[in-house]
């Protein structure tokens, strides 16, 4: 987290436009504001029209049915004539269809590995499993929606009365959901969200204390949600086993009674949180999540290749990072198929593909119900060019091990972690997988948090770093105007990974407490 003047005054650009590749026939407007009719760039070209920021112009004309290229990737084709000068936008592009799942390059491309990073520490909370926590925090489970309010009121009281005598304890976090009842439990797919709770309760963040909150009459019985051994933590005492209070206990007489037992439970895991320690944990125990949202067309310039090098480093130190959002990666299945480690790990990425191609064909929708509003005027045309972009946060190292919505991690390395690209539900899910630390990439801004695990904040751009100087932790969009390179923000994001892992700084969705609610994957039906 760092301070920055919102009122810094930047030297006007002259016009200016980014080429991501040499067979590019389009670039984007890298000017704030964007650029008016009639600007002229340094190498002769003449704008026809206005052309947003971050909006694509035309190098060369484009003929109706002309391929629109942008990464050295068809994005789309011109749907009318495109003088050199035009701006190329959603309208006036044609997306091509969805590439097949046939015949996909099998480790074709596998990088060798990078040489070790070595020597880079964190301070974090080692688990009996041997996971690491980054932050300290008391998790009290839900079974059902039902008991969000009652739940909602003891976090209150326990972090008015309670917490303020266990100064370890970072905070007090209730895991309310929409789930539990009125749902086909046994439906196929129900297996989503039930192990997406269960494996929430078991994020390294938590510190094994166990504590679950159920009404008693829901669908989502406790002993399904979390089966007797589920966490088997050891303190001196001996094993914590699960604690649940069910609202509907004979033993509640009135709210009142609910609340002393939430509270009465929660003092006892308090006391267990409270007496942890950080202690230096090398940055292998780092498990990172990578996503975007409210991406524009400079994520893939700036702030997703930075990340892309940070996850390199990470890998190299021996890490984890998992990158998801099926429709965000299903254009460059073939780039991630090629760099995969085993014809297994490939396979399984085809296999989630598969799976979430179907999951749209019934719900009669594509992969171009994707991209928003906000991509669009940030100018991404279609799905295909935002992946493109979306990609890049993977880095270059191989790809060790794919996960399925809600399943654990068992593995370090380049983890793909399958999830849809909502921001909430994949958050949600990297929490399942076991996430300790979050990076977050955003060019039209967005104030997403969780109260589960600190979430560093990447902006694209330079104007989007300035006025929103409180909200974002990294500025990225220096890379677009040359003031630093991609590995110089790549490794200051690296760096800032170990201080916040470390409890050494906060980070500004932490010190606003700006914090989002857990979204559910559930694709089985609801009764």
């Amino acid at each position: 987290m760092s301070e920055q003047d919102p009122q810094a005054a930047r030297p006007a650009m002259s016009p200016l436009y980014i080429r991501m590749h040499e067979h590019d026939n389009v670039a984007i407007v890298a000017n704030d504001g964007g650029l008016a009719e009639g600007a002229v760039f340094p190498c002769g070209l003449t704008l026809r029209e206005r052309v947003p920021q971050g909006h694509k112009v035309a190098l060369v004309d484009l003929k109706q049915g002309d391929a629109v290229l942008r990464y050295n990737v068809v994005i789309g084709y011109a749907s009318r004539d495109l003088p050199r000068g035009s701006w190329v936008n959603e309208r006036v592009i044609e997306m091509p269809p969805a590439p097949g799942l046939d015949d996909l390059p099998i480790g074709t491309r596998v990088p060798a590995p990078l040489p070790p990073l070595e020597g880079y520490t964190f301070e974090g909370y080692r688990n009996a499993d041997g996971s690491v926590g980054t932050r300290n925090i008391l998790a009290i489970t839900t079974t059902v929606q039902c008991v969000s309010g009652v739940v909602e009121h003891a976090v209150r009281r326990i972090k008015a009365e309670l917490l303020p005598r266990y100064p370890n304890v970072d905070d007090v976090v209730g895991l309310e959901h929409t789930y539990g009842c009125g749902v086909a439990i046994d439906a196929p797919d129900a297996v989503v969200p039930i192990r997406t709770l269960r494996n929430i309760a078991l994020n390294p963040n938590f510190g094994g204390t166990a504590m679950m909150v159920s009404l008693g009459c829901e669908k989502l019985q406790p002993d399904r949600l979390l089966p007797a051994g589920t966490i088997p933590i050891q303190t001196g005492a001996g094993e914590v086993q699960v604690g649940v209070v069910c609202l509907q206990d004979d033993e509640h007489v009135g709210f009142e009674s609910m609340i002393d037992s939430i509270m009465a439970m929660a003092e006892k895991n308090l006391a267990v949180l409270n007496a942890r320690r950080r202690e230096t944990c090398p940055a292998s125990d780092l498990v990172v999540g990578v996503q975007c949202g409210g991406s524009d067309a400079f994520s893939g310039v700036t702030a997703n290749p930075a990340v892309g090098y940070a996850t390199d480093l990470l890998v190299r130190a021996g890490g984890t990072v998992m990158f998801s959002e099926v429709t965000e990666v299903r254009d460059g299945i073939d780039q991630l198929t090629s760099r995969a480690a085993t014809p297994e790990v490939a396979q399984a990425m085809i296999r989630e593909m598969d799976w979430y191609d179907r999951y749209l064909q019934r719900g009669r929708a594509d992969r171009s119900a994707n991209t928003s509003p906000g991509n669009k005027k940030g100018g991404l045309s279609n799905i295909v060019e935002k992946a493109m972009g979306s990609i890049v946060k993977s880095g270059s190292s191989a790809i060790s091990g794919v996960l399925s919505p809600g399943e654990k991690l068992r593995q370090k390395g380049l983890i793909y972690a399958a999830t849809p690209a909502s921001d909430f539900i994949c958050g949600t899910l990297q929490l399942a997988a076991g996430m300790n630390l979050h990076v977050f990439t955003t060019g039209r801004g967005t104030p997403y948090g969780l109260a589960e695990v600190p979430v560093i904040k990447v902006a694209t751009r330079n104007d989007l770093a300035r006025r929103w100087h409180d909200l974002m932790d990294v500025n990225a969009g220096r890379i677009a105007t040359g003031e630093a390179s991609i590995e110089e923000v790549g490794w200051e994001l690296f760096r800032l990974m170990l201080d916040v892992a470390s409890g050494r700084k906060k980070t500004w969705a932490e010190h606003h407490k700006l914090y989002n609610a857990l979204a559910l994957f559930n694709p089985a039906p609801v009764t």
